[in-house]
């Protein structure tokens, strides 16, 4: 058995396959090729043939007898014929008496030449094609089926990553936990010399669009080293073994070009906990065992940092995990307001900006929002301004920009009828007013009637202060603002319609959270019936309890929507001169900004508790 690093025994293994594949192929064409021209015949025939004058020529070798037929058509290709020979003493007469012609084959080298070309000479060209088909390959993706453990990390000098920390924007708790793997890089005796050991990783973890990778690239930019960069997925192929020698490779090269950084991106396609169950892939279980295996065995001290990122870490290996392995777990999370300014203003860097443009209003404007999407609305707005004959974006465009990400873009082609128009405006009233009359809600900043390309008839936007706990009086509050729509329609129109589905969704989402998660509810006090997974992802909760319990969770769900519905209703039927007063001005002008809106109410404000 073969045991090299860079997978030799393995590409020697795959050549004698593919050496002996060829052979086969080659006997199997070289048959099909004979029975092609050639087809044998008994000796009898062949005496009836010389008595049926149906024979041109026969060529007398050592062991049989080639014969060349007539031709019945000039046109017509026959195949030649051979029998074997037997001592025919007569057979000479018998040719000359039938007048054919006949002679004998030389015989001078005629089994070698025969082997070279009908055996070495196909399989060399097989061979030279093989070979020439799959280094196109290997060019074009870099991974061929020839690459057999070849990695397929790419290398980046320090001019070609061109990032550092001052590229980085709102991530400064992540920064400082990442300086001082730079220093160690720069400096390393200062810590080997007191006793010191540099984490041998560090695991970036956050949502998708944070700027894990950005991270990664600017640790490398501020230490002057080179750059491995690599997806978790490159390491898991259709060979088996293939991945565990990706990782030796991209190990051996790291320690070759010590100091550097190596950053595997999505880790999570390898690094997946191993378990007992049986769909367990276990090219990718080698392939962790691996990637553990040579984590234990490299020397910190020579400045080989692994660097790693996910957005799911409850699905890695415990073993990955521990000290001595990733060290560190770097929390790189969505960005708070001062955060997504500061974001803004690099993306804005190399954008023609008017002075007049307020990044702060944006800011405030995107809560929730990470890296990747603040840079699009900045790129969104500079088209706008493109499309507008402008040659700076001004503070419209990035305003515009933030509906088109949130909402989408104006549907101009979806034209509604009176009635519809009527319907969206005192619906989307029915948001803006409860949230108007509420103490515990979010300041409006725009309602709107016109349809967008979202599938949206009309919405109605609030701007989130920032905060991080809500109480359970302002989660009520919320669920009333969800089902002020519906509740406008039943107090002006004494119908309903399909229009608040997605508010119906969101509020029992949130009155359902009220009793699995934050227990809110006498009921069931502070019981935890949910369980939150892919926090980082889509943060779907999962169920910890019994069947029974799960329907009284749906009667304390309903009970919260029951009360929030009926409040909003009340709220609006006490204030429907106001609803009707700016619903009217709504269906007017289609669209009402949060300080016209705020106007109207301050002006017909009634007061209800």
């Amino acid at each position: 058995m073969f045991n090299d690093k860079k997978f030799g025994g393995n590409k020697i293994k795959y050549a004698i396959y593919y050496a002996v594949i060829v052979a086969i192929v080659v006997f199997v064409l070289n048959d099909y090729m004979v029975n092609m021209r050639t087809k044998h015949i008994k000796y009898s025939d062949f005496v009836n043939y010389i008595n049926q004058n149906k024979i041109e020529e026969v060529q007398i070798s050592r062991d049989k007898l080639i014969i060349i037929p007539k031709k019945t058509n000039p046109n017509e290709k026959q195949k030649t014929l051979y029998t074997e020979r037997i001592d025919d003493p007569d057979l000479v007469k018998k040719l000359d008496t039938a007048k054919i012609k006949y002679g004998g084959l030389p015989q001078e080298n005629s089994t070698i030449k025969n082997f070279v070309v009908n055996w070495i000479l196909p399989i060399i060209i097989f061979l030279f094609l093989g070979k020439l088909l799959f280094g196109r390959l290997d060019k074009k993706i870099g991974n061929g089926v020839m690459s057999f453990g070849k990695n397929t990390a790419k290398i980046y000098a320090e001019s070609e990553t061109g990032v550092t920390f001052k590229d980085v924007a709102g991530q400064e708790e992540a920064k400082e936990s990442l300086v001082e793997i730079v220093d160690f890089l720069h400096s390393p005796k200062k810590y080997t010399d007191i006793g010191a050991r540099l984490p041998k990783g560090a695991l970036l973890v956050g949502p998708p669009g944070t700027g894990k990778t950005l991270l990664a690239k600017a640790v490398a930019g501020e230490a002057k080293v080179p750059f491995f960069s690599i997806t978790g997925s490159a390491f898991v192929e259709m060979f088996v073994g293939m991945g565990a020698s990706r990782v030796r490779d991209l190990f051996d090269q790291a320690q070759q070009k010590a100091p550097c950084i190596v950053f595997i991106d999505e880790i999570d396609a390898i690094g997946k906990s191993r378990d007992n169950n049986v769909s367990a892939n276990d090219e990718r279980e080698q392939t962790l065992n691996q990637l553990l295996s040579e984590m234990d065995g490299f020397d910190s001290s020579k400045g080989v940092v692994i660097l790693a990122a996910t957005n799911r870490p409850e699905v890695l290996d415990k073993a990955l995990l521990r000290p001595g392995r990733f060290d560190r777990r770097i929390i790189v999370d969505r960005p708070d307001l001062k955060g997504r300014e500061e974001i803004l203003k690099v993306h804005a860097k190399g954008v023609k900006i008017s002075q007049d443009v307020n990044l702060t209003d944006i800011a405030k404007s995107t809560p929730g929002a990470v890296g990747a999407d603040l840079a699009n609305i900045i790129n969104e707005a500079a088209l706008r301004a493109v499309k507008k004959d402008r040659t700076e974006v001004i503070q419209d465009d990035l305003e515009e920009a933030v509906e088109v990400i949130i909402a989408g873009k104006e549907k101009k082609d979806r034209i509604l009828s009176e009635k519809e128009k009527r319907e969206v405006a005192f619906h989307e009233v029915g948001h803006a007013l409860i949230a108007a009359l509420l103490k515990n809600t979010d300041p409006v900043h725009k309602i709107t009637i016109v349809p967008t390309t979202m599938g949206a008839l009309g919405y109605t936007r609030q701007l989130p202060t920032e905060k991080y706990l809500n109480s359970k009086d302002e989660m009520l509050d919320q669920i009333c603002v969800m089902l002020g729509g519906r509740a406008a329609e039943e107090v002006e129109f004494n119908s309903i319609s399909t229009g608040a589905s997605n508010d119906i969704e969101k509020a029992t989402q949130t009155a359902r959270s009220m009793v699995t998660i934050y227990g809110m509810t006498d009921r069931f006090d502070m019981m935890g019936l949910e369980s939150v997974q892919n926090k980082y992802l889509d943060g779907r909760p999962v169920q910890n309890c019994s069947p029974e319990t799960s329907t009284a969770i749906d009667g304390e769900t309903l009970n919260i929507i029951k009360t929030a519905h009926n409040r909003a209703e009340k709220i609006l039927s006490e204030n429907r001169p106001l609803l009707i007063k700016v619903s009217e001005k709504l269906i007017e002008k289609e669209t009402l900004m949060g300080e016209e809106f705020m106007a109207l109410i301050n002006e017909n404000k009634e007061v209800i508790e």
